[in-house]
């Protein structure tokens, strides 16, 4: 009797195992072939942003994942990548390296991104690095809105891509220029106490700059009376030319406050806290910003002669709500053109992996608004790495010294510092890549 009922269970055992044969056949073969990589379907590729959306460093960095955005919808608008949707998923971590570090864990372990793209802040990623280790888990970490030196260490930060040239570079730079044409002045620099102003005096270091006086301040401090301080020592020490190497927020406190003081400096701005649109919103009046010169790697958004600029003012007309255009709409919608290149150069399968591999291979190749070249290879995770000067007109652009765009170039080690001859890859038609 146990025999015939475990007889029956094997017949009816065999017969389920047959159909399930016969129905595995009916489904089509490619249906086996689903992409499991996170954040990608086969309609869609999720990538993931943290930045300031609130807080102290908010103003003009808000706008970065708007342009961004508005330049992926109008990739979408035009087959996507490879018949894919790109979406971007944003966190606000009010500039906080806490709020960094939940928020990247909640892009990866939650909204399960296929890459991180355009991070903002030195102290917030160092954090993120740490704490969440975007290399351990192979999370691509790609073109960080930050320029500090260490994270162009590919060993130690693997799936890590810089775009800015570093703060070093910078600071040389910046060092040569102060020596070529503000020879015998006493020079002054307020900068800010982290591993973003520890790079900027390192880079001035290496370019033998000697400032008469050096004042630091702490990353959310800036305000009026904090920088009423900056400038009661800056004209103590009679610093004729001061160099500001800080966040924009802390760059308007100090050109409002020294002009509200009536000292009068040639003032230099470094690339993080020099965008015009920004500082006139946290209150600097243009004739204060007037004659003060400006550092970019990027051609001046009021450019309309440039190819790339007049093409990203057309986007952010149509997809970003006419937004007014400034240097962070356009690092917005610059870095958004190259991540649609390094998806593309991923592949139509496209891997986490993979994606690390194409930016090393191919990466140095990519279109792109900027004036300097970029550097990726095999090992070598260092994005731009020139700058430009120019100087503030009456009504607040940066504009060229000499009308024309004199590049200078170098390294975040003892390298010298040329003249650029670099010709970037023109506008690929219709603001599209075909890479």
């Amino acid at each position: 009797m146990f025999e015939r009922r475990r007889s029956k269970r094997t017949i009816f055992a065999l017969a389920t195992l047959a159909a399930g044969a016969l129905a595995v056949t009916a489904i089509p073969a490619q249906a086996f072939n689903v992409h499991t990589t996170d954040g990608v379907t086969p309609t869609t590729i999720k990538l993931g942003i943290t930045i300031p959306l609130t807080g102290s460093a908010a103003p003009g960095y808000n706008k970065i994942p708007a342009a961004m955005i508005a330049y992926f919808n109008y990739v979408n608008d035009n087959g996507g990548v490879n018949g894919r949707k790109i979406q971007l998923v944003v966190k606000d971590d009010a500039y906080l390296p806490t709020l960094a570090v939940a928020k990247t864990n909640e892009l990866i372990l939650k909204d399960k991104v296929f890459a991180v793209i355009g991070a903002l802040g030195t102290a917030n990623h160092i954090a993120v690095s740490k704490s969440v280790n975007l290399g351990r888990r192979g999370v691509p970490d790609l073109f960080l809105n930050t320029g500090f030196s260490g994270f162009a260490d590919a060993k130690k930060y693997p799936t890590t891509f810089s775009l800015f040239p570093s703060y070093i570079m910078e600071a040389k730079i910046m060092g040569q220029y102060l020596k070529d044409k503000f020879p015998g002045k006493k020079l002054g620099l307020i900068y800010q106490a982290d591993d973003f102003g520890t790079d900027a005096l390192a880079g001035f270091k290496q370019a033998g700059t000697n400032f008469a006086v050096k004042v630091s301040y702490a990353s959310g401090s800036q305000s009026a009376q904090t920088a009423a301080g900056w400038v009661s020592k800056l004209k103590t020490a009679g610093a004729e030319v001061v160099v500001m190497f800080g966040v924009t927020t802390a760059s308007g406190a100090a050109l409002a406050t020294s002009a509200a003081l009536g000292y009068k400096a040639q003032w230099i701005l470094g690339s993080v806290g020099g965008d015009a649109t920004t500082l006139k919103a946290v209150g600097v009046p243009a004739v204060v910003l007037t004659g003060a010169i400006g550092a970019s790697f990027l051609p001046a958004p009021t450019d309309t002669s440039d190819p790339y600029v007049a093409f990203f003012q057309g986007i952010n007309t149509k997809y970003n709500g006419g937004a007014v255009f400034d240097n962070n709409v356009l690092v917005g919608m610059n870095t958004a053109m190259m991540t649609v290149q390094a998806l593309r150069a991923a592949g139509s399968n496209p891997t986490q992996k993979g994606l690390v591999a194409a930016l090393e291979s191919k990466g140095s190749t990519f279109a792109s608004a900027g004036l300097a070249p970029l550097n990726y290879a095999k090992g070598v995770h260092v994005g731009y790495n020139g700058y430009w000067f120019g100087s503030y007109n009456s009504s607040g652009e940066l504009k060229p010294v000499g009308g024309d765009y004199s590049v200078y170039t170098t390294d975040s080690g003892a390298g010298a510092i040329v003249k650029s001859t670099y010709v970037r890859p023109a506008l690929p038609a219709n603001g599209l890549p075909t890479n």
